[in-house]
């Protein structure tokens, strides 16, 4: 990847698995900065930093897209800044642990598209479902791979 020490970015306002990123992070010796509006109570513990930045709609989107880069990992359920993300080499991961990518991305952005041209047009769409205690578990295992992958190729 990258020289630079991994870091983990939250976009924190509506993220269901805050406690998983921590614990797991706490395990890897990675810092974490959850980034979020002022509308939101983030409580601060160890290896955790909190930022918090005005209520706009982007301006969590807009922080975290200048200040990531290569070899960090965004935590995020936005497409787009996912897709800034990763044109900046960090490592993007939804909510529930589907590593994004360059070959996803322009599926999901075109998928979000379609279902708001049928919502303009009066139809209705489908949103997520519920957080599962497996969804938890599934973003916790592919964290953890991807930063014991991160360490692995940090090794000399």
């Amino acid at each position: 990847m990258t020289n630079k020490a991994a870091r983990i970015v939250v976009d924190a306002d509506a993220c269901p698995v805050k406690q998983e990123i921590a614990d797991t992070a706490r395990a890897f010796s990675v810092p974490v900065l959850l980034v979020a509006s002022y509308d939101h109570l983030l409580e601060p513990e160890p290896g955790v930093e909190i930022k918090q930045v005005d209520r706009s709609s982007q301006s969590v989107d807009l922080y975290i897209s200048n200040l990531v880069g290569p070899g960090d990992i965004v935590v995020t359920q936005d497409f787009g800044l996912a897709t800034v993300a990763l044109a900046k080499r960090a490592v993007v991961l939804s909510n529930r642990g589907q590593r994004y990518t360059d070959g996803t991305i322009d599926f999901l952005m075109e998928r979000r598209h379609e279902q708001a041209k049928t919502r303009r047009g009066g139809g209705r769409t489908k949103g997520p479902k519920a957080m599962t205690a497996e969804d938890r578990a599934r973003f916790q295992q592919k964290l953890t791979k991807v930063l014991a992958g991160m360490q692995e190729n940090s090794e000399p």
